[in-house]
């Protein structure tokens, strides 16, 4: 007891540093946690408030669960995991790229215009882009339908063809994406010791074989640990790209139907919240593993860029 109250008064600065996010993690992350037993109840709203409806609503075991798996659970599983795989791997070269690139511009003020200019999508709402994408893809004043009635041609159905959507959100979501993304990668390409490029040059090396040998290397670390991290949120979705871009259209549902939009359509239209909680429980579940999972699998490879 004695060491602890030495350790805490060495370190209260520290401490007292970290108690606003220890709260918040407290309050919005682990409290939440017991609302899980919705997943396993028929929840009924009751007018004495949240904690008597939660004790009172029937238990029906996995019955939520097997509503979930009879409807929609493999498409929207399906289309949620294809998407991240691709946004994962497209944000990864994006990102490295665009840092590299930046990194590699000599004038500063030209480099900070660049980064600036990607990296301004990202504070925009998708509700905005959502409404300027539809002047563009507008079936009677939409720029793209514009230039095909001048050209003769017949102006496309866009919220109602699902073949171009998938094309669409992987654009938009590394139009978005890019710019944040490759922050954390300038920020380590900084720290590179620049004594290693110097070495290089002197050994006569090019730009492209001090990127491969020196910069990639360095990078490694970084990358598969935001990769993993990833990982560990495939099973979630950026809802705003998947509801708002394609504005909720129901041709679309195939193509841009993904667990977070499937939940809040669950629970908007049939307000069944024990089942919609059994969505986002399983969705939690599956990406523990995953980080779980593909840790073990880089703990085997290279332990040493393992997380844990």
């Amino acid at each position: 007891m004695h060491n602890v109250i030495r350790n805490f008064k060495k370190n209260k600065e520290l401490l007292f540093m970290v108690l606003p996010v220890t709260v918040w993690l407290i309050l919005f992350s682990y409290l939440p946690m017991f609302g899980i037993v919705i997943a396993f109840k028929d929840y009924k709203i009751h007018k004495n408030g949240f904690l008597y409806s939660l004790i009172y609503s029937k238990w029906v075991g996995l019955k939520n669960f097997e509503y979930l798996f009879k409807t929609d659970a493999w498409l929207i599983t399906r289309n949620t995991i294809l998407y991240n795989i691709v946004f994962i791997v497209t944000g990864l070269i994006f990102s490295v790229t665009f840092a590299i690139l930046l990194c590699e511009v000599a004038n500063r003020r030209l480099a900070k215009f660049y980064q600036t200019t990607m990296f301004l999508p990202h504070f925009l709402s998708w509700v905005v882009v959502g409404y300027f994408f539809y002047g563009f893809l507008s079936i009677d004043k939409g720029f793209f339908n514009q230039i095909l009635k001048i050209m003769g041609k017949e102006p496309v159905l866009w919220y109602s063809d699902p073949s171009p959507w998938p094309f669409i959100l992987i654009f938009m979501n590394l139009w978005k994406g890019t710019g944040y993304g490759s922050v954390v990668y300038m920020a380590a390409i900084m720290g590179i010791d620049k004594t290693y490029y110097e070495a290089a040059m002197l050994d006569g090396a090019s730009k492209w074989q001090q990127i491969k040998h020196i910069t990639l290397p360095m990078l490694k670390p970084v990358m598969i640990i935001l990769t993993v991290l990833a990982l560990g949120r495939i099973f979630n979705s950026d809802f705003g790209l998947f509801y708002q871009v394609p504005r909720d259209s129901g041709a679309l549902y195939d193509v841009t139907n993904v667990i977070d939009t499937f939940v809040f359509r669950g629970l908007r239209t049939f307000s069944n919240i024990g089942m919609t909680a059994a969505a986002g429980f399983y969705q939690s579940i599956m990406g523990f593993l995953l980080v779980l999972i593909s840790n073990y699998i880089i703990n085997k490879i290279d332990s040493e860029n393992a997380l844990f």
